[in-house]
């Protein structure tokens, strides 16, 4: 596909610090939190102006999903926005309960793992062609999503053998499964929930629930591109080398730990490359297949280049090549820095602290924007592009119809419903169904709507 449906589930870690000893439950901190969202949706599972979901998730965690997007740039600020919604959700809650008699402070972590080893995830859409046969790709995007944690991995400290190691991914560990209907207690790597929200006859919805959460642009921008290319190889038919993992998910947890990329992976051909070796085959398939058929975007060669170069640095073990740029070498210089400087071990109580507050996703708290803000960790947006993304939908895709419905909806004040293909106007006749086209930016029976809710009653 020339033109993608993207999309990002984002659950964060919330947590309460009394300053008064008056300590809150993970359930209450979630109530507060969500009591502005209660008042004016009567629920804690609303969509926003900009056509986004905002909701609390399985064991009180705190969800933003994106709207619907279909450029990389775009959907990296939408998911920017939904950090900046939380955090007016937090400001909000802290002024709330400090009237109630509590002082203390609510935390959100843009994370993957909490102390108690509970994982919760980051979990990317993306709309595929009806007519490919999903165990066909399942099978060789399953190589490439084991390997990926190279790419993008959040880095994470975690106990092996009675020592605490840096690892490249936060999710690798709790991986159960190749593909399965599971989210929770069996965790795949590819989840095989079908809802397209699109015309089913030709499309299905691919949804990937083994990735770490972002805080950099950088490794949003390389996490999803990369996907994009890999599956616009898979989808052409081409035919390319066996890549089949014999068992993917031990691979996936000696990948995690073998910051060398040296690990071997065992392929159902019973060849044996290494991680690393197989993160450059695929990369040789895809540009080769870009030289082949073009660039289908801008940032194509952005994405590339970067790829390449996250390789490299594996390789030669020079992560100074990509420590502004990647989550996992960002946090490991920073970690392994702190570290040496103080003569500590990474099993350390404040290596630890480094570790979390690291995704802080609070400005003038989190390590990351620290980071940022002296020049340690790289953009690829303007800020205004996420400010925008906060008031506004993608203008090129079926999220502008659902944000029109429902700011005219808020603006008359009239009861209204919407989920991702439904609209209804609760006080009229009827609704609108848009499971058809995602790429759709008008649609007149949603204007008739409309109308009817501005007439007076």
């Amino acid at each position: 596909m020339d033109r993608r449906i993207f999309g990002l589930e984002t659950e964060f870690g919330l947590n309460y610090v009394p300053s008064d000893g008056r300590r809150l439950t993970p359930e209450d901190a979630a109530r507060h939190l969500f009591r502005p969202v209660v008042a004016w949706g009567r629920s804690s599972n609303v969509f926003l102006n900009n056509g986004s979901r905002l909701y609390l998730d399985v064991g009180s965690h705190p969800e933003y999903a994106t709207a619907e997007c279909d450029q990389l740039l775009q959907l990296i600020a939408h998911d920017r926005a939904g950090e900046t919604v939380m955090l007016d959700l937090v400001e909000q809650a802290e002024e709330q309960l400090l009237e109630e008699g509590h002082e203390g402070r609510l935390f959100l972590f843009k994370n993957n793992v909490d102390s108690a080893g509970n994982s919760y995830g980051c979990h990317e859409n993306y709309l595929i062609p009806r007519k490919v046969e999903f165990k066909r790709l399942a099978d060789m995007l399953i190589p490439f999503l084991v390997t990926r944690q190279l790419l993008c991995g959040a880095g994470h400290l975690v106990q092996i053998e009675d020592e605490t190691k840096f690892v490249f991914s936060q999710r690798a560990d709790h991986m159960w499964e190749g593909v399965s209907s599971a989210t929770t207690r069996s965790r795949p790597i590819i989840n095989t929930r079908d809802e397209p929200h699109a015309d089913a006859q030709y499309h299905r919805r691919l949804h990937v629930i083994v990735g770490d959460s972002s805080m950099s642009e950088t490794t949003q921008l390389l996490k999803i591109g990369a996907t994009d290319l890999v599956l616009r190889l898979i989808e052409s038919g081409e035919i390319y080398h066996d890549l089949r993992l014999e068992n993917p998910i031990r691979s996936i947890r000696s990948i995690s730990h073998d910051f060398t990329g040296q690990t071997v992976v065992r392929l159902m051909s019973g060849d044996e490359p290494t991680a690393l070796q197989l993160q450059w085959k695929i990369l040789e398939l895809v540009k080769g297949f870009v030289a082949r058929h073009g660039a289908h975007h801008d940032q194509v060669e952005r994405v590339l280049q970067l790829w390449e170069r996250v390789l490299v640095a594996v390789e030669s073990q020079n992560f100074s090549l990509i420590d502004q740029d990647i989550d996992w070498a960002i946090k490991h210089k920073l970690i392994t820095g702190y570290a040496a400087k103080n003569d500590l071990g990474l099993d350390s109580h404040r290596i630890a602290q480094l570790n979390l507050t690291y995704h802080d996703i609070d400005p003038t708290r989190g390590l990351f924007h620290l980071l940022r803000r002296r020049g340690l960790a790289s953009s690829v947006l303007d800020p205004l592009a996420i400010a925008d993304a906060v008031e506004n939908p993608p203008a090129t895709t079926r999220a502008a119809i659902r944000s029109k419905f429902i700011r005219a909806a808020r603006e008359t004040g009239r009861r209204y419903s919407t989920d991702w293909v439904h609209m209804k106007y609760e006080e009229g006749e009827g609704g609108v169904v848009l499971c058809k086209d995602p790429f759709a930016t008008t649609n007149s029976a949603v204007d008739e709507l409309i109308e009817m809710m501005r007439r007076p009653v």
